[in-house]
């Protein structure tokens, strides 16, 4: 035995030195590499901060205006890579630069550093990385502009990496060695054995899976490296951008080729209506409705939803099923039927007068009824019937979308326990607290928990979520990492920001021009050319501000007298869930504020608010869109709200200001909003008279800011990296089961 651990010793100790000696030789290697493609990224970053301020910058340069130079600068270093700006004649003489600017580095210097392969700085805060752009106009060469970035976060980064790759080579040398003693313990016969078993394709394995609890330890710590790589990967696929359809389905082909796609959610994307020239068919306004219809068409598929409209039935075939978009016949969509006392017990009453209230904490009171729990149920088992009765295979991909089917995941994995589950949650997450109102909330958590992925629109969310599986169920809860283990059930809790399509460029050329748009809209309104009009698309839900927002304008007509006649608001207001007394009662005060408003400020052939309580198609909401100068999203509490990314893609003119409420999801991506508290009067009322008159110049930078981030972090994005997170998933489980049907035989 003792001969036996000295030849083992004399085999492992040179092979440990070499990997320990790999590695460290390998690490200044990736911190150059590293160093090349950051530096390469900030000097693409570098252009774009220069083309943003170009026009504001070289008309302050040319005017002499010294301040709004320095207010120029002074917002833009307010990102938190950038340290300092400066500007530089083209004779190499300093015009003008930041408080953080070094004072030694000249216009030459600069230049001279910028030029080189790693154009960084050493300064007494740090690193920086130093770039310079020209600034043009008109095509002649007017300033060129030095910034200067801080390199700290990639030494950050850098570090991580290290430790990723040492980590990765201990646990290979670990791997090693323990594959080492195994086979020295073996006699000749029994290696002999082996090798054959080995040739055949079998045999190898079993050995490692009999001494499975010896090596427990040692798959956990594996195990929670291939999570930390994955962590890194996914956060990878944040940084990319250019997600389309054509992408998506690149993704879909190459990781989840041949399998099947079934999306589950309440409202359909198209329903069919009977009319007086027969039946024709609209889109419902839902936010839900934009976002996911787009990956529909993009991957295929089937849709299962229950069927709302007076002509559903009729153009149906004989299972239910009818192709859609109409006249494209893209993917498949099955409706479900619902009785009265169904929709009611579990639509208007669980899901929207329990569900709803209780996770935007609106200060309306949730109700929760014994029946409305049982029709919930009962409605979340058909559509699990229904998952089953449109899979053609026995692990299809299930996208269930929304507060509607909490107990739909749990339903569907009892079924096929194979399916890949991904639940998105459209609506906020409340506090652990909040929820425990809920009678039932242990099987809603349970239902959810048979997912395999569960997305929320934020962080915030997703950690509400956890706290509140921890607090109500004896589950793991990995934080580091977002997972939630019950019943041997591992399910992924990450945030997907939902987003929308972006306008294609045929889209765009159809739209009528801006000022066609602005005429059309003033004229039918009775309102003269130079009028300004801010726009409000929303549900006529209570969680949407939208009394709030009529405060605002009262209170910025109050304070600013002038703009009466001058500025009104367009409310557009889809009738929504009118049979519930909540909803009901929040109408009819909406229409007694705007009366009393317009009945204070109005005039002949002039209101204050006009109040549009009816469905507009997506064309006439572009049109108002494209005619506003401001649109006001005044939300009390949302997961996202897509009205802001519909306004910032309809403005091609980089126009437009937008005002955004704090407590809306998409407040944390579009920062160059005006973001406000909607239950601050005064602050409402001081940025809508801020937006309306806001110079030109200032709108251009903010749109085109706000334009690049809804472009690059578009639907697609949104659904690839949910689909690329299954497809993991699933290569994942498909490799366990491998593994058990070797350790069975």
């Amino acid at each position: 035995m003792l001969s036996t651990l000295r030849l083992q010793f004399r085999f492992l100790a040179p092979l440990l030195l070499t990997l320990a000696a790999a590695a460290f030789l390998a690490l200044p290697l990736l911190d150059n590499l590293t160093l090349r493609w950051f530096s390469r990224d900030l000097s693409l970053r570098g252009t774009l901060v220069t083309n943003t301020l170009s026009d504001s910058l070289v008309g302050a340069l040319q005017e002499g205006n010294d301040a709004r130079v320095q207010a120029l600068f002074t917002r833009t270093v307010q990102d938190e890579r950038l340290v300092a700006l400066a500007a530089c004649a083209p004779g190499g003489e300093l015009l003008q630069r930041s408080a953080a600017y070094p004072g030694d580095l000249t216009c030459a210097g600069a230049a001279e550093l910028a030029n080189l392969p790693l154009p960084k700085l050493q300064l007494a805060g740090g690193t920086v990385h130093v770039g310079m752009h020209a600034l043009e106009l008109g095509g002649a060469h007017v300033a060129d502009l030095v910034l200067l970035h801080d390199l700290s976060f990639v030494e950050r980064r850098s570090e991580d990496t290290q430790k990723y790759l040492i980590a990765f080579m201990v646990a290979l040398g670990a791997v090693i060695a323990v594959i080492t003693v195994v086979v020295a313990q073996l006699s000749w016969r029994g290696w002999v054995k082996g090798a054959r078993a080995l040739l055949r394709g079998e045999g190898l394995l079993t050995p490692l899976m009999q001494n499975n609890h010896d090596l427990g330890p040692l798959a956990d710590d594996f195990r929670d490296r291939l999570r930390d790589l994955e962590d890194a990967y996914r956060r990878s696929l944040d940084r990319d951008d250019q997600w389309d359809p054509e992408r998506l389905r690149a993704l879909l082909h190459a990781q989840l080729r041949g399998d099947e796609l079934i999306v589950v959610s309440n409202r359909e994307p198209y329903i069919h209506e009977t009319g007086p020239d027969g039946v024709h068919f609209k889109r419902p306004a839902s936010g839900l409705v934009t976002a996911v219809e787009p990956v529909m068409r993009a991957c295929s598929g089937t849709w299962i939803a229950h069927g709302s409209g007076s002509a559903d039935r009729s153009v149906v075939d004989k299972h239910d099923r009818v192709m859609v978009p109409p006249g494209s016949e893209e993917y498949t969509l099955r409706r479900i039927w619902l009785t009265p006392e169904e929709e009611q017990g579990y639509y208007y009453g669980f899901a929207n007068e329990g569900l709803w209230p209780l996770c935007h904490v609106a200060h309306v009171r949730p109700v929760f009824r014994e029946s409305d729990w049982e029709a919930y149920r009962r409605v979340n088992e058909r559509f699990a019937d229904a998952v089953v009765a449109e899979a053609r295979s026995a692990d299809p991909v299930v996208l269930v979308q929304d507060y509607h089917f909490a107990l739909l995941p749990a339903l569907i994995r009892q079924r096929l326990p194979r399916a890949t589950i991904l639940t998105f949650w459209h609506i906020p997450w409340p506090n652990p607290e909040s929820f425990s109102i809920c009678p039932w909330r242990t099987e809603l958590l349970e239902g959810l928990l048979g997912s395999t992925i569960l997305g929320f629109h934020t962080r915030f969310h997703c950690k509400n979520f956890i706290e509140t599986v921890d607090r109500n169920l004896e589950a793991r809860t990995e934080h580091e990492h977002s997972t939630v283990t019950i019943n041997k059930q591992t399910t992924l809790v990450e945030s997907y920001p939902i987003s929308i399509a972006w306008p294609s460029d045929t889209q765009r050329a159809a739209w009528p021009s801006v000022a066609d748009c602005r005429s059309a809209v003033r004229h039918r309104l009775g309102l003269g050319p130079a009028h300004k009009l801010a726009v409000g698309v929303d549900r006529f839900d209570y969680t949407k501000g939208i009394l709030e927002r009529i405060h605002a304008v009262e209170r910025m007509l109050e304070k600013h007298p002038s703009w009466v006649g001058e500025f009104s608001l367009v409310q557009v207001a889809a009738p929504s869930r009118s049979d519930l007394d909540e909803y009901k009662a929040f109408q009819q005060r909406i229409h007694q504020v705007v009366g009393r408003v317009n009945a204070r400020f109005g005039s002949p052939g002039y209101q204050a608010i006009y109040l549009l309580a009816e469905h507009h198609e997506h064309d006439a909401v572009t049109e108002l869109y494209r005619a506003a100068e401001v649109c006001m999203v005044t939300s009390l509490h949302d997961g996202m709200n897509l009205v802001c990314k519909e306004f910032v893609a309809a403005r091609d003119d980089e126009q437009g200001v937008m005002i955004l409420s704090r407590f809306a999801g998409a407040a944390a991506e579009l920062n160059e909003a005006l973001i406000v508290n909607p239950y601050h009067v005064e602050e409402s009322a001081d940025a809508l008279y801020r937006a309306i008159t806001m110079p030109a110049a200032e709108q251009r930078e903010r749109m085109a800011n706000l334009r690049m981030t809804v472009r690059d972090f578009n639907v697609y994005r949104w659904a690839g990296r949910m689909l690329a997170d299954a497809a993991r998933w699933r290569l994942r489980e498909r490799i366990e089961a491998r593994m058990l049907r070797h350790n069975g035989d």
